[in-house]
């Protein structure tokens, strides 16, 4: 009889199980149907394109970290090439004390790229770059990839580089403080940097060419994000692919599994990938010891507000990108996108468009997660009057709320995740758990989670026939 492998979720990390998948029975490596759930009426999970009044606007991830891509085979096979579009060059900004401050030039997430880099800082005093050149002469005796991030960096950069030039922009890009992320979430590399070279800083000067290549460090599709959702779910023919059907329930039956779906359906699975977030596969599993340690998992919120103004982009500020927000300012985002200046395909015509985020860790936040769409709108618009100086009102605007859908790594996360992996083998054999809740939120990691589920999916229901 033909083995079932089911994937809950259709969101990135599904899509690309389910595409490697029908590789391997199209390769003759794997006899199986394939059916995969997806809760919305359309795939793609936190990957949306909004096409309206001639901009274009991400829902959630915007792009592609590029570096990470560069090996995946998926642009050529998806036949992507030409429809890819790479971010615009730009200083990236600081808003602190009430203006916007360029973060220093040869850096990699505000951490300077060699001792000139430190020196030419406009952000730090004399007495905080001499404190951060304890790095050049301190060896690393303690810290392992699974310590703090905070506490490694202060160790040997000093608290005021790290406090006023490396954090904002790092609690910015990881949604949450440095101090309770862990290196190997993050950055796992500056160990080994600081190992190889014996500084953080000259570490990353050796390896500049990683971070600073010629095009762009981001990349997306011409037509918006959702393009490899939509060429990934046209290959899926040999996949059966059902939208608008929850998966409620998944119970371990002897060596299959009972899947109870919304529609009343009770399907029989040989394997099982859980692409969906750890809150959803709970909620699925109703198992009591590995709920507790799924309980121990940590997600952020965040509000996403897009602007569009009928006025030039030209008119912005600043020859950037965008800006975090540091500590303590008149503002209610946690940072803001130049979204028609980073990526000129959002806007055709370079009409001013920008995006706002408004995250868990900002002290508004629980005052902002009550306000409606429109009241939103309002503080977006002031926060773009106060920092750009536009008192123009946006012709047009889409807010998006991600709730408790936004993975952050604490200390520990990798620890977490070996016990629910072993806690998993021995009470759901054959049950995968994929995507950004384990092992990476970037949409590559989610999409290498993607493949690696395929594989022990295949592997699962080979071994059983």
């Amino acid at each position: 009889m033909l083995k079932t492998i089911a994937i809950i979720g259709g969101g990135i990390t599904g899509l690309t199980a389910a595409y490697q998948l029908q590789r391997k029975i199209r390769a003759g490596e794997l006899r199986a149907r394939v059916v995969l759930f997806e809760a919305e009426p359309r795939l793609g999970g936190k990957i949306r394109s909004l096409r309206r009044a001639g901009y274009i606007m991400e829902t959630g991830a915007d792009s592609i970290v590029s570096r990470k891509f560069a090996d995946m085979p998926y642009i050529e096979r998806l036949g992507l090439a030409d429809a890819v579009v790479y971010n615009a060059t730009g200083r990236s900004l600081l808003y602190v004390d009430g203006k916007l401050k360029p973060i220093p030039e040869d850096t990699v997430f505000g951490i300077p790229m060699g001792v000139e880099s430190l020196a030419k800082s406009p952000l730090i005093s004399a007495e905080g770059k001499v404190a951060a050149l304890k790095d050049l002469y301190t060896p690393n005796e303690t810290f392992t990839v699974r310590d703090s991030l905070g506490r490694f960096l202060r160790h040997f950069l000093g608290e005021e580089l790290v406090a006023k030039q490396i954090a904002p922009v790092l609690s910015g890009v990881y949604s949450g403080s440095i101090d309770e992320l862990t290196i190997a979430s993050t950055m796992p590399y500056l160990i080994a940097y600081k190992e190889e070279y014996g500084s953080i800083m000259q570490g990353l000067a050796a390896n500049r060419d990683k971070f600073k290549s010629g095009e762009g460090k981001f990349l997306s599709f011409a037509a918006g994000l959702s393009e490899i959702v939509t060429r990934l779910e046209g290959e899926l023919t040999d996949v059966e692919v059902r939208k608008g059907i929850r998966a409620v329930r998944l119970v371990s039956d002897g060596g299959t599994h009972r899947i109870e779906l919304s529609d009343g359906e009770v399907l029989e699975a040989d394997a099982t990938v859980l692409a969906v977030l750890h809150t959803d596969a709970r909620r699925m599993l109703q198992d009591e010891r590995i709920g507790a340690i799924f309980d121990q998992f940590a997600t952020n919120s965040l509000i996403s507000v897009y602007l569009g103004y009928d006025v030039p982009d030209e008119r912005l500020p600043e020859d950037g990108t965008g800006f975090i927000v540091a500590e303590g300012g008149d503002l209610a985002c946690s940072a803001c996108t130049w979204t028609s200046r980073k990526w000129t395909h959002t806007s055709a015509d370079r009409r001013l468009l920008v995006r706002l985020f408004y995250k868990s860790s900002g002290p508004r936040y629980a005052e902002l997660s009550q306000m409606t769409d429109e009241e939103l709108v309002h503080v977006a618009k002031r926060d773009v009057e106060i920092s750009l100086g536009l008192s123009e009102h946006p012709g047009i605007y889409a807010v998006t709320r991600w709730q408790n859908a936004m993975p952050v790594y604490r200390m520990g996360h990798r620890t977490l995740v070996e016990q629910l992996q072993e806690e998993m083998q021995r009470r759901f054999p054959g049950v995968i758990l994929a995507g950004c809740s384990y092992h990476g939120v970037g949409i590559p990691d989610c999409m290498a989670s993607g493949e690696r589920a395929a594989e022990q999916a295949a592997d699962a229901v080979n071994a059983a026939s």
